[in-house]
């Protein structure tokens, strides 16, 4: 440890002569502190959020998508799924085609979105673990299902194993309307409703259902078009690996996306609160940061009879600076270790007792208590903050020393 850092850590333990400056460093050191908690706990908390939607998402959403370029549907997705099917990594393909439909049932109707998919869907996604009435089924025997979101079904005011059947209607891709029978105009269809689900995210329960892929084939007029095609992945592979093996193999005229890629407006908006947020309190701990500045300016003040002695030891200017540099980054510090800590603490009280709650009706939302996930380089973020903060502080620092030892 050099001389000045000694002197400085001596200083900053030693008790002041004034009982102002000690009140003052010690509220410099809780400024920085209650900042830096703020800062760990504030991003702990959105990466709680992006948690939650990450989980809920993931129980719908393919490990792997993948969509035209261009237009809505791919011409042959047979074909596509023939080209990736040599691709190590991938452990099912499954072709869907999703469009807008309007749904029929009793006396009400909804315009909703339809998405066709294979029946053994399930294996890819979470979908039969999202049932809230009914049991999983696109076909049996005989019938054919529909999976409908809790919204079609409030709105339909339909029940999963109800008699009636949920009628379905698109406008023709092909052929001319008839301006005297306007209702040739739409193809339409019929199935049995098997279940309803729930993910509690407004991009499914609001107006999705899932038919079998045979049926929107017939109802949309396609015969082997899909709007995209849903990969799941084996244990351990690499997605990105995989991605960049598939992109080569189709070319420019397929998109290929993870799960963050094919929710990108969800995960931005939470990016964007997140760090929106670390720099309104990082403003504030710019703020708090004049007091350690005030508490420098007081102990140089009240250190002048030591500051005489070191110049007539033989001290220089450039090491007397040094030493109170040095106090201004051990305030700086300190604080910081000491915020990250306190931070540390709370998050993991969070996370265990759930402290905080959610100010709504616990049966309308995903999580009662905040969600708190800890990412250790956000924790690295702060730390990098506290210490550039700590370096301006420290050049204010200098820049008083040297005006006072003129």
């Amino acid at each position: 440890m050099s001389l000045p850092l000694k002197i400085a850590f001596r200083y900053l333990k030693s008790k002041k002569a004034h009982n102002a400056v000690n009140i003052i460093s010690i509220i410099s050191i809780c400024g920085v502190v209650v900042t830096t908690a703020a800062l760990v706990c504030v991003l702990s908390v959105f990466n709680g959020f992006r948690g939650v939607i990450q989980d809920r998402l993931a129980r719908l959403d393919p490990e792997v998508a993948i969509t035209p370029a261009k237009g809505k549907v791919m011409p042959d997705a047979d074909s596509v799924l023939t080209v990736i099917g040599s691709i190590d990594g991938i452990d099912k393909a499954m072709p869907v085609l999703e469009d807008q439909a309007l749904a029929v049932y009793a006396d009400y109707q909804m315009p909703v979105r339809l998405k066709g998919v294979p029946v053994n869907y399930h294996e890819i996604n979470a979908l039969d673990s999202t049932i809230i009435d009914g049991y999983y089924a696109l076909t049996d025997e005989v019938s054919r299902f529909a999976v409908v979101g809790i919204g079609p079904a409030m709105n339909l005011r339909l029940r999963a194993g109800s008699l009636l059947m949920l009628q379905l209607y698109a406008p023709r891709r092909v052929g001319r309307v008839n301006v005297a029978n306007p209702i040739d105009a739409f193809m339409s269809d019929s199935l049995f409703v098997s279940s309803i689900f729930q993910v509690q995210q407004n991009s499914y329960d609001q107006d999705l259902i899932f038919v079998p892929l045979d049926f929107a084939r017939n109802l949309f007029d396609y015969e082997s078009e899909a709007s995209q095609i849903e990969l799941k992945l084996r244990p351990g592979s690499n997605p990105q690996a995989v991605m960049r093996q598939v992109s080569q193999l189709l070319g420019p005229s397929y998109e290929v996306k993870d799960r963050l890629m094919q929710q990108s407006e969800s995960f931005r908006m939470v990016n964007v609160e997140k760090w929106v947020t670390f720099l309104l309190l990082a403003f504030i701990m710019i703020i708090a940061t004049f007091n350690v500045i005030s508490t420098l300016s007081l102990l140089i003040i009240e250190k002048d009879e030591s500051i005489a002695t070191f110049q007539n030891l033989g001290a220089t200017r450039q090491q007397i600076t040094r030493i109170f540099v040095a106090e201004g980054w051990l305030i700086t510090m300190l604080g910081a270790v000491l915020g990250v800590i306190l931070g540390l603490l709370l998050c993991l009280g969070q996370q265990t007792f759930g402290w905080l709650k959610l100010s709504a009706d616990p049966s309308q939302v995903i999580v009662n208590a905040y969600p708190v996930q800890v990412v250790w380089t956000d924790v690295v973020v702060v730390l990098l903050l506290v210490a550039a903060i700590g370096f301006v502080t420290s050049l204010v620092t200098s820049s008083i020393m040297r005006r006072r030892l003129r």
